[in-house]
C-alpha cells in the first residue's frame, strides 16, 4: 500500500501514475539488523554531535550569527515528507534567494560551486560533512538510515517521472552511492538516480557497511565534497 502523502505527489502524467503506485518498499526497508546498525550508528553519531555543538556554535556566531540549525522539509520513503536538520552552512533566509543562483546541476536538484549564500563557517562545515551530523536525529526517529538516497526537496519530487520514483523506494541515507562516488562533483540527475538504483540492486547488511567505511575515508580526505 502507497500511503495518502505520497500520493499526493504526483508524478507528470495519469500513466506515470499508475505505474509509481506499483512500487513497493525495498526488503532493505524491513531488514531488523539495518535499523539495529541504523540505531547504534545514530546513537554514536548524535553524541558526536553534542560534542561539536558548542564550538560550530561559538564560530557561527562569530562568523554569521544566527540559528545554529537549519531545517528543511524533504521527501523519503515512497516520497512521504519529513524534516531534515542540518549545521546551517548558508546566510538566513537562503531558501528565498535560490532563484537568483545559477543552478550548475543538470535535471531535479540543484548544485553550484560556488554559491555566494555559504557562510565562511559554513564552506568548513560542507568540505568536512560536519554540517550533516545533526540527521543522527533524522536516523534515531526512522525517517532516514544510515546507507540510502540522497533526500529530495519536494519541488524536485514533483518533476519526478514514474522512472526517478523507483529511487524512493529505500530511505534516505546519511552516505549512499553518490556519497562515495563523486559527492559534489555529480551534476546530473539522471546519474544520481542510476547509483541510487544500483543500490538497491547490491544491496546487503554487508555492503552497506562496506559503504559506511568508504563514506569515513571520503569524508577524511575531503574528496569530492564543497
Amino acid at each position: 500500500m502507497v500511503s495518502t502523502t505520497f500520493n499526493r505527489l504526483t508524478p507528470r502524467g495519469s500513466q506515470d501514475s499508475l505505474i509509481y503506485q506499483s512500487f513497493l518498499p525495498h526488503c532493505s526497508v524491513y531488514s531488523k539488523v539495518k535499523r539495529f546498525i541504523d540505531i547504534l550508528g545514530a546513537i554514536i553519531g548524535l553524541l558526536l554531535t553534542l560534542i561539536l555543538v558548542i564550538p560550530i556554535f561559538i564560530a557561527m556566531q562569530w562568523d554569521d550569527p544566527g540559528p545554529i540549525l537549519y531545517s528543511q522539509i524533504r521527501c523519503g520513503l515512497q516520497g512521504k515528507p519529513f524534516r531534515i536538520w542540518k549545521f546551517r552552512s548558508m546566510i538566513i533566509n537562503a531558501d528565498q534567494q535560490q532563484h537568483l543562483i545559477k543552478n550548475e546541476a543538470k535535471g531535479h536538484f540543484f548544485k553550484n560551486n560556488k554559491d555566494p549564500r555559504v557562510t565562511n563557517i559554513g564552506y568548513f562545515l560542507r568540505r568536512s560533512s560536519l554540517d550533516e551530523f545533526p540527521q543522527f536525529w533524522n536516523v534515531l526517529m526512522g525517517d532516514m538510515s544510515l546507507v540510502g538516497t540522497r533526500p529530495p526537496t519536494l519541488d524536485e519530487v514533483t518533476q519526478y517521472n514514474a522512472y526517478h520514483w523507483q529511487r524512493l523506494a529505500v530511505k534516505p541515507g546519511l552516505t549512499g552511492e553518490w556519497q562515495v562516488n563523486g559527492r559534489s562533483t555529480i551534476t546530473n540527475f539522471e546519474e544520481v538516480v542510476k547509483l541510487d538504483l544500483n543500490y538497491q540492486k547490491k544491496w546487503s547488511i554487508l555492503y552497506d557497511l562496506q559503504l559506511i567505511f568508504k563514506t569515513i575515508f571520503v569524508v577524511l580526505s575531503r574528496k569530492g565534497a564543497y
